[in-house]
């Protein structure tokens, strides 16, 4: 028997707008958040009963992000000022704001298996089953991501005879 649907809302809500926040953005995510749970409860029926829901929802949420990315692409919306954030708890808005930037810089596949594994809690296996691919193409595909934010988030790099004046 499946559970009820707010149920499914708890347990994996917060997971899905992780990913969501980090394939469109903060700004939009809540928006892909909400389309992802209207299709889901549409199709939640005839979810099979040993489906992985969390990788189920993920991939909605991957293909409304892509939908909304190309919908805003499409579109231009001037604004005379950008409204502000509420900060949450957490990392402070500034450190979020480059990390939502530096997220947008990956390319897409990197993107997605960032968000999806470390973001969203998925194992690879399941980040492969949702993109398509092999389970060590996606943790090679977040590994890297990792890497290049880790690079485009930090201060200049040290070597170790800079910070111990000689080589070890």
């Amino acid at each position: 028997m499946q559970r009820a649907f707010d149920h499914v809302v708890t347990a994996h809500g917060a997971a899905v707008l992780r990913v969501c926040r980090a394939l469109v953005g903060p700004d939009d995510a809540d928006d892909v958040w909400a389309e992802t749970f209207v299709s889901a409860i549409r199709a939640y029926p005839e979810l099979p009963q040993d489906a992985n829901v969390e990788a189920w929802l993920v991939t909605i949420a991957r293909r409304k992000g892509i939908d909304h990315l190309r919908a805003r692409a499409r579109r231009a919306l001037p604004v005379e000022a950008v409204p502000e954030r509420p900060d949450t708890a957490g990392i402070g808005a500034a450190e979020r704001l480059d990390l939502y930037a530096a997220l947008a810089t990956l390319p897409t596949r990197q993107r997605e298996c960032v968000a999806f594994h470390h973001l969203g809690g998925l194992p690879y296996a399941e980040v492969a089953a949702v993109l398509g691919g092999t389970e060590a193409a996606a943790r090679r595909a977040a590994a890297d991501g990792v890497r290049a934010l880790r690079a485009a988030l930090a201060g200049p790099v040290t070597t170790d005879e800079e910070v111990y004046g000689a080589r070890l």
